[in-house]
């Protein structure tokens, strides 16, 4: 081959094995560049998975803890919302104690001045005397024990009281009767026992119920402070309670009375009722009558009401003779 083939061949071949070298090497040093990287990615992310875990396992502690303060709060607050409750109970009951003290220290007011009236008019009365009193009192006149007051016999041993609860008379009469009722209680100083229902025969004490009250001035109380509240059911006829108090009280070896207060009677036939009250209340050994009747009838306003009148005359007429077959007496009041 000659100088100048050879020269040509030369120049044509740029690839040489040097060349090739230093080419590989390049490509080798790259992808260790990138091998490296990734490497370091791999790692950094790694740590900062481990972070965040780190990071998510101290909130779920804090969270834990949080739901435990809660469980504690809330225990607390159940513990705390009993308490007002109790303490709300003891409020009420504390607040019905002192209604119920400031009623007495009322009545005990009330009752000091009309005793002290009371009291004022006995001395006055004393003062009074006529020169024929003295005498009948130095002779040691006393009034017999079976001698009427006012009209109204009082010598039974026994008292039962029937009172009308009706709205009428809870409306219209309510204080009257409580007056009515100390000043009967008054009539008899002491006997040997009492009872007070309804006109419906409901008992004011029910745990007395069928049987007799010791009579007590502590008896006596509880009984005008229970009736100045005292509204059962009534239909406004006093018969179903008369009924009652003969059936349950009567005895042959007592003498009883039973007092009716109304101020009306809603009922059919007065003859029936009467003819019903002679059966039950028949004559005893001593041809006198089981039981005394006596009763007290409230006036009525008129309110333009034909039939309000009207029932208001009928149980003065219904009353009037069953205590005047009953051994009793009827008392009319026509005002306050």
């Amino acid at each position: 081959m000659s100088e100048i083939g050879r020269a040509r061949r030369r120049e044509v071949e740029v690839f040489t094995l040097s060349f090739l070298d230093v080419i590989s090497c390049g490509f080798g040093a790259i992808i260790l560049l990138i091998v490296l990287t990734k490497t370091g990615e791999l790692t950094v992310l790694e740590q900062s998975t481990q972070q965040l875990n780190g990071i998510v396992a101290q909130l779920d502690d804090q969270l834990n803890e949080v739901h435990g303060q809660s469980e504690i709060l809330d225990r607390e607050l159940k513990i705390k919302q009993d308490e007002l409750v109790g303490q709300r109970k003891e409020l009420a009951k504390l607040e019905a104690q002192l209604a119920e003290l400031k009623s007495r220290y009322s009545a005990a007011t009330k009752d000091s001045a009309v005793a002290e009236i009371i009291q004022g008019r006995l001395v006055t009365a004393k003062q009074d005397l006529t020169e024929e009193m003295r005498r009948l009192a130095a002779e040691g006149f006393h009034r017999r024990p079976e001698e009427p007051i006012g009209g109204i016999p009082v010598d039974s041993e026994y008292v039962v009281f029937v009172i009308d609860t009706s709205g009428s008379m809870q409306n219209f009469n309510w204080d009257l009767m409580l007056r009515t009722l100390n000043e009967t209680l008054d009539i008899y100083p002491h006997v040997k026992g009492m009872q007070v229902m309804n006109d419906e025969g409901y008992y004011m004490f029910t745990h007395y119920a069928g049987e007799w009250m010791d009579d007590t001035p502590a008896r006596r109380k509880a009984i005008m402070e229970r009736a100045r509240n005292w509204t059962p059911f009534s239909n406004s006829s006093p018969v179903e309670g008369i009924q009652a108090a003969i059936s349950n009280f009567w005895a042959a070896d007592k003498k009883v009375s039973v007092y009716v207060f109304g101020d009306d009677f809603t009922g059919g036939s007065i003859q029936r009722v009467v003819d019903q009250i002679d059966r039950l209340n028949q004559l005893d050994f001593d041809g006198h009558k089981r039981v005394r009747i006596h009763a007290v009838g409230f006036p009525t306003p008129h309110l333009g009401d034909a039939a309000v009148d009207r029932m208001n005359v009928r149980y003065s007429t219904l009353m009037r003779i069953i205590c005047e077959r009953n051994d009793g007496a009827f008392v009319g009041l026509n005002g306050r």
